[in-house]
């Protein structure tokens, strides 16, 4: 009892000691907690032998714990940087924030980094409430911060992408990117948004690479598919455009907009049954269903057949007068049933009364994919078969002749590392 009582004595008096002089060497007062917790231990052992009593059990584990335990733990966490004062003001930031109270969050975190500009999480959280208040330059500053102490922090690097992105520092951001897939190849988010920085700089080319090497590890993502399609449309790659679409089709079956991409690109190849059936399907979507049955119209004209023309051209026109009206006007294959499109008398006034804008649901990656695939379209409406069959067979030949460069290419390195 007694070697228990002079050891108990000895070591937390050591403890004290050594945190007391820690607490002045650092000016640090988070540790008067800790200092108070062992004096409350180290006066139930002076209880005890004041009063010539035996604690019970939940008291002698009690003194231990106070008096021993929590600062010796402390010690250890410290030896690991792990910092008591760090601990304290990360827990007070995150109750901060429970009741978004970000200016005395932002506080706790700051003397943090008054006394370690190395604090990890300190920049991480700093950086999320920068971003919350929509302080994006301090944000990016503060996630720099946090990648320079972990260098795999890669949720840091795409949020900085991301970030240099909102405020159109496009090149930073996609070297920002690229940087992180080198890294992490895997990053699906990091594909997807390097990739419509790409498409936003028609990069295609570029994008092409971006998008196969992420579909080495998300085959099956609707998004990439359906972004490749895109890249290879504004590359003039109909077919292996339609094959991503396609690809992409099988995954999200309701997704109109590619309906109405492969739609345009079957009016392309001449293919007018299945033109016809994918912009039937293309009209469920209110952003295309004029436009949709603007071609719908277009085709029935094709075909001879006037009356059904006449309704597809009505429907789109009720639709969205302006933009169809305008281009009736301009497109010479509607002169034979122009006295039977019902164009409205006063435009203008019925535009401000009548017509509700058509919801925005399309990307401006898809609208550009769109439009571009409506010019081509148009303007190969008046090339014959052969003239497409021939078109099909030079890209063909242009594919094979680039095949044999990168064999060729390729043989010459590998005859290089050889030698």
């Amino acid at each position: 009892m007694l070697l228990e009582q002079l050891l108990f004595i000895f070591v937390s008096l050591a403890v004290f000691v050594y945190m007391f002089f820690r607490m002045i060497r650092r000016n640090d007062t988070s540790y008067v907690v800790i200092l108070v917790l062992e004096a409350m231990g180290i006066a139930l052992n002076f209880l005890e032998v004041l009063f010539d009593i035996k604690l019970n059990v939940f008291f002698m584990i009690l003194k231990y714990v106070l008096a021993v335990l929590v600062p010796i733990i402390i010690i250890v966490l410290e030896k690991q940087e792990i910092y008591l004062y760090e601990v304290i003001n990360l827990a007070k930031a995150k109750i901060y924030l429970m009741f978004n109270n970000n200016k005395k969050a932002k506080e706790a975190l700051l003397s943090i980094l008054d006394k370690n500009k190395n604090s990890y999480k300190a920049h991480k959280m700093l950086a999320e409430i920068y971003e919350k208040e929509g302080g994006m330059r301090k944000a990016i500053d503060e996630y720099v911060q946090a990648i320079d102490i972990d260098k795999q922090d890669y949720d840091s690097y795409f949020k900085v992408a991301e970030l240099l992105n909102g405020l159109d520092k496009k090149d930073e951001a996609a070297e920002m990117l690229f940087n992180l897939l080198s890294k992490k190849p895997d990053t699906y988010e990091a594909s997807i948004l390097l990739g419509d920085i790409l498409i936003d700089t028609e990069m295609y080319k570029e994008a092409v690479n971006v998008y196969q090497d992420a579909l080495k590890y998300n085959p099956y993502s609707y998004d990439l598919n359906y972004n490749l399609g895109i890249v290879y449309t504004m590359l003039n790659d109909f077919q292996s455009a339609k094959t991503c679409y396609e690809k992409a089709a099988e995954i999200n079956s309701v997704a109109y907009a590619l309906k109405y991409d492969l739609a345009e690109i079957a009016l392309i190849y001449k293919d007018i049954e299945d033109a016809q059936k994918k912009f039937l399907e293309a009209v469920n979507e209110e952003e295309l269903s004029a436009d949709s049955y603007y071609e719908l119209s277009k085709i029935a004209l094709i075909k001879n057949d006037k009356d059904t023309a006449i309704k597809y051209i009505n429907t789109a026109i009720d639709i969205d007068s302006k933009k169809i009206v305008d281009k009736v006007k301009k497109d010479p294959i509607f002169i034979p049933i122009m006295a039977r499109i019902s164009i409205p008398f006063n435009l203008e006034n019925k535009e401000q009364v009548d017509e509700k804008e058509p919801k925005e649901t399309l990307s401006k990656k898809e609208i550009k994919a769109k439009e571009h695939l409506e010019e081509m379209s148009e303007i190969t409406r008046h090339l014959s078969y052969n003239d497409i069959n021939l078109l099909k067979k030079n890209r063909n030949e242009k594919e094979k002749e680039e095949n044999k460069k990168i064999e060729r290419q390729e043989e010459i390195e590998q005859k290089e590392r050889h030698d």
